[in-house]
């Protein structure tokens, strides 16, 4: 698991911008360094209503990547628990055990991409 905490990043100018005068800025959540090699399997937009959490499952082979859009959420990997909020991000690489939690009185929406190097991501649910 990697968290990244948005609001502890600075804004760049992106790298295909003048320096002098930039028209976008950038803050970078992940590179390809901190990335599984393989295929994208999914790009997803995410509602998880207020109260509700989503099941405790892995993937085989599949590195998932939660980012953070609205609402404040907890996230289960593996025994540690971490609070994320809008601009942050969660890396949980394969086999990972992991379940997140709206813990705000509002709906929470992320996007989550998900990378698989060879299986196709394969979800094994966790349930008692």
């Amino acid at each position: 698991m990697q968290i990244v905490r948005g609001d502890e990043i600075e804004y760049t100018p992106a790298s295909h911008e003048d320096p002098a005068d930039p028209g976008v800025f950038k803050k970078v959540l992940a590179t390809k360094f901190d990335l599984l090699v393989g295929l994208v399997q999914m790009v997803n937009w995410a509602r998880l209503p207020a109260g509700k959490s989503f099941r405790k499952h892995f993937h085989g082979d599949m590195q998932e990547v939660f980012i953070i859009v609205d609402g404040d959420v907890s996230c289960w990997v593996d025994g540690e628990t971490c609070d994320l909020k809008r601009g942050d991000a969660i890396l949980i690489d394969p086999q990972e055990v992991h379940q997140m939690t709206n813990t705000g009185s509002q709906d929470a929406f992320y996007v989550v991409f998900g990378i698989s190097s060879k299986d196709g991501g394969k979800t094994v649910l966790c349930d008692a």
